[in-house]
Formats: structure tokens, C-alpha cells, sequence
């Protein structure tokens, strides 16, 4: 009897567990999957392109509302002329919709390439994408953060935190991969992996 209980409560338990998977990101010396994007000017931003030039600093941020995403964006914007400097090319990654990335940049001056992750294609790819769960939505909206709003179908998912550096023969090299929001890769550390 007690077999068949425990055999029942895995079971029901199971669903609710693969349903709140958290993501892992890529680990490195992983293959970077391939994408194509249309960035913030409607320039196609392809990833295997980029990778012929040299390497690339791919930011997946999680949007204008944050100011811990408009601070790492404004660094990373001051420093690119030393990223570019190193032959890499920086690209930024979010779900948020092409309106609110205009947002994001009139707070950040980023001049570099931002991808509207339409579907959320890239940020599952990169196994970054989580669904944020009712009590942190309702905090959300306490505060006057609307995620549908900015994210347009991509509904209510975010992208934990991550930084890769890919190498052109599309290995991931560097990763920066922290659930915690508030921390993020110092610009040192990132051009020292480049």
C-alpha cells in the first residue's frame, strides 16, 4: 500500500516539477546555438556572421524597467569602444518588445545591438528563461512594473541575468550566469576573458 502512495504522490508531484524547471544556462566549452534577430535599427543581427569577425559578448538582460539592467547596459555602453578594441561585438538579448527597447536606450545611450527575443527563441536556447511566479508579478505590479505590457507576447518571462563570451568557432568561453539580479560581470572581467 504504501508503494502504490508513494508511487501516486511522484506522480502527482512530477508535472509541477518539470512545469518549474529552472534554467541552468550553457556551460563552457558548449556550443552556442545559432540565432537571427532583428536589432533595435531593423538591422538582422546573425549570430554565425558576428562569429566570422571575431568573438561575441552576448548580454541577455531583462529589461528597461530594471536599474540594475540600465546600469549594466550604460557600463557596458561606456566600455565598447575597448570591447571592440578586443575584436569582439556586443549584443544584447531581451524579451521585452521593440518599444520598450527604445525605452532602454533613451535610459542607457546603448549603441550597441539589442534583439526583441520575439518568441523567446534565444533565451530558451541558452536555457536563461524562467516564468516569474504570481507573488513576485503582484510585486511587480505594486511597484508599477507591467512584464506584459513590456513584453508583449513573451507574456511574463524573464532571462536570468547572463553574459557569454562566444569564440568563432562557436564555443562558449566565458560565462556569467547569476539567478541573483543584483550582481552582474564587472567590465574588467569580461575584457580580461576576451
Amino acid at each position: 500500500m504504501r508503494y502504490f502512495l508513494s508511487v501516486a504522490a511522484f506522480l502527482f508531484i512530477l508535472p509541477g516539477a518539470y512545469a518549474q524547471k529552472t534554467p541552468e544556462g550553457l556551460f563552457i566549452n558548449s556550443k552556442a546555438p545559432d540565432f537571427r534577430a532583428k536589432d533595435q535599427s531593423g538591422l538582422e543581427i546573425h549570430l554565425k556572421s558576428l562569429l566570422k569577425k571575431g568573438k561575441v559578448v552576448l548580454l541577455f538582460y531583462q529589461g528597461q524597467w530594471s536599474p540594475y539592467c540600465n546600469n549594466e547596459l550604460r557600463r557596458f555602453n561606456d566600455s565598447l569602444q575597448q570591447i571592440i578594441a578586443k575584436g569582439a561585438t556586443l549584443v544584447a538579448v531581451t524579451p521585452e518588445k521593440p518599444e520598450s527597447i527604445m525605452k532602454t536606450i533613451e535610459k542607457t545611450s546603448a549603441s550597441f545591438s539589442i534583439l526583441s527575443d520575439e518568441g523567446l527563441k534565444i533565451m530558451k536556447a541558452y536555457d536563461v528563461a524562467y516564468e516569474v511566479d504570481e507573488n513576485t508579478l503582484t510585486r511587480y505590479r505594486n511597484t508599477g512594473i507591467n512584464l506584459e505590457g513590456n513584453n508583449g507576447k513573451n507574456g511574463n518571462f524573464l532571462p536570468v541575468p547572463a553574459t557569454y563570451i562566444i569564440d568563432k568557432e562557436s564555443t562558449i568561453t566565458y560565462r556569467y550566469f547569476e539567478p541573483n539580479f543584483k550582481k552582474r560581470p564587472s567590465i574588467k572581467e569580461i575584457l580580461q576573458n576576451l
